[in-house]
């Protein structure tokens, strides 16, 4: 089951990869229109009615575009993720199972009479909310992202059971993975109406959360939900699972409803990007499961890294400070953290869940209780800070993005002293200690080791650390790990050999046959690289 989810968590990264440029493009489209900014600041050139006003709302549609049809996108990467091979073939089967089963309740509920005034009507019960318009099919149910993932799981268990299928001659056109589309979309015909029926009642629940999250909101107890969805968040990131947790309620009724500009909207990252778009923030409820990111990544963990170069030898500090400071900048600028995170969690578990964690839990807290409402698109880093926090409240917007950088500051003192306590109390060998197990490699210790070993060194050294070639089965990446599945996960090294000789930050191992070697933004190359080593 580990294996299944980490695979599902390095699939949805494809769709994800998206949302930073389609933010990038909402936030600035929608600060910049905005007319609360517009007259604020007197500026003329973007008056309504002017060519860049009429540019800037264009890109507003096209970055909002890619946020109404996450769900399509979620059924591709599934599909693509999961397929075995003819992944193309995979993916184009996906997009009719999709659309089929949309169109299929779609008519169901039609013919089945069970629309009345706008809500489904089923065995009595009356269910509102739940009819929407997905990629021009008019009143099928809304199902979110569950609905992609829904249709892409179906086409993998039959693109993977029929993509060599050999049918007899006179059908063998059709034969192979042409055969795939045509029975996805007729097994999409009947589990779409098989839906109508049973979608409703999940609905219901999704619901019924979304509403409990929104009356501790109401009640001034919202703050909770903030503080263990940090908690939960955090401690799922060394087993790569943390984007299968946020995802829904970033995306479904989990994460809330909200009615902005006449339309409802679920799920809290959609409901951010809705209020930004229309410069109506009243719906923004502060437990949004995003704020709390941003003052622990920009401030805490950066003070974590120059507190553990701080304690570094004297002879290591220059190899060290490169090291540490180039994954500081990445986890400021970006809010990727695991290569941080992974520099001490393999060394110190209790450092990473006694300090770490807790301390998580708490900014989520923090910033729900100063009623701060700044989204991101993917992680809380500086970029996403500067386009989604403070461009949009220095124009009027009421977001106490400010609150961000303050309890930043604070953060990044409690991380430093904290970490060098403990570092020091325990005799922790974070990067340049003496006897330290993550090695230290300077650039030109790496360019010497390439030019004697060449090119393909490393992604040989990998594969035999792997157990050979015959023992890799699969090699994925998400945006800092190497996801891989083997045959027989005892014959992989372990993770001193990956931090010491290969230049991981460390190896998870997940179930017998599921690896994750975290490599930061290396890791999409060492995948290509692998990946052609063993022909794949």
């Amino acid at each position: 089951m580990k294996g299944f989810f980490s695979k599902l968590s390095q699939a949805l990264m494809l769709p994800i990869a998206l949302l930073p440029a389609a933010g990038i493009m909402l936030g600035i489209g929608g600060s910049f229109t905005n007319e609360t900014m517009i007259n604020a600041y007197q500026i003329d050139m973007l008056q309504n009615g002017t060519w860049l006003n009429s540019f800037l709302q264009i890109m507003t549609a096209a970055g909002g575009i890619v946020f109404a049809n996450l769900p399509v996108m979620f059924a591709l990467a599934i599909a693509v993720g999961f397929a075995k091979s003819e992944k193309g073939a995979a993916a184009i089967a996906a997009l009719i199972s999709f659309l089929v089963m949309n169109v299929a309740i779609a008519k169901t509920l039609v013919v089945g009479g069970l629309v009345e005034g706008g809500a489904v009507v089923l065995f009595g019960d009356t269910y509102n909310g739940l009819l929407t318009s997905t990629l021009g099919i008019n009143g099928t149910l809304s199902m979110g992202v569950f609905g992609g993932i829904i249709a892409g799981a179906f086409t993998v268990i039959l693109h993977n059971k029929y993509h060599d299928v050999k049918l007899p001659d006179y059908l063998g056109f059709f034969g192979g993975a042409r055969f795939v589309p045509i029975v996805c979309a007729f097994s999409a015909l009947f589990y779409g109406i098989a839906l109508t029926f049973i979608w409703p009642f999940i609905g219901a629940v999704f619901g019924w959360v979304g509403g409990a999250l929104g009356e501790m909101t109401a009640s001034g107890h919202g703050y909770i939900a903030s503080f263990i969805f940090g908690i939960i968040e955090r401690s799922l990131i060394p087993i790569g699972l943390h984007h299968v947790f946020y995802l829904p309620l970033w995306q479904t009724d989990i994460g809330g409803i909200a009615n902005i500009a006449g339309e409802a909207v679920k799920g809290t990252q959609n409901i951010f990007f809705a209020s930004l778009a229309s410069g109506d923030f009243s719906q923004f409820t502060s437990t949004n499961f995003m704020t709390g990111k941003f003052s622990f990544m920009m401030f805490g963990l950066p003070a974590a890294a120059y507190a553990m170069y701080t304690l570094a030898d004297e002879e290591n500090k220059s190899a060290a400070g490169g090291l540490l400071f180039s994954i500081a900048l990445t986890a400021f600028l970006t809010g990727i953290t695991e290569p941080i995170e992974f520099t001490f969690l393999f060394l110190a578990p209790a450092l990473y869940y006694a300090i770490h964690v807790p301390l998580a839990g708490i900014c989520f807290m923090l910033m729900d209780m100063l009623n701060v409402k700044v989204g991101m698109t993917f992680s809380g880093g500086f970029i996403d800070f500067a386009l989604f926090g403070a461009l949009p409240g220095m124009t009027g917007v009421q977001n106490n993005w400010y609150f961000i950088p303050a309890v930043g500051v604070v953060y990044a003192f409690v991380y430093f002293f904290a970490f060098r306590w403990f570092i020091i109390k325990f005799d922790v060998k974070t990067p340049g200690r003496k006897g330290s197990a993550v090695a230290v490699v300077s650039k030109q210790d790496y360019r010497n080791a390439k030019a004697g070993a060449g090119d393909t060194a490393m992604a040989d050294a990998m594969i035999e650390a792997l157990g050979g070639k015959e023992n890799v089965v699969d090699v994925d990446a998400c945006i800092t790990r190497l996801r891989i599945t083997v045959k027989d996960g005892s014959l992989v090294k372990e993770n001193d050999h990956w931090t010491t000789n290969l230049g991981a930050k460390g190896l998870v191992k997940v179930g017998d046959t599921g690896i994750q070697a975290i490599y930061g933004a290396q890791a999409a190359t060492y995948k290509a690289q692998i990946n052609a080593r063993l022909g794949q």
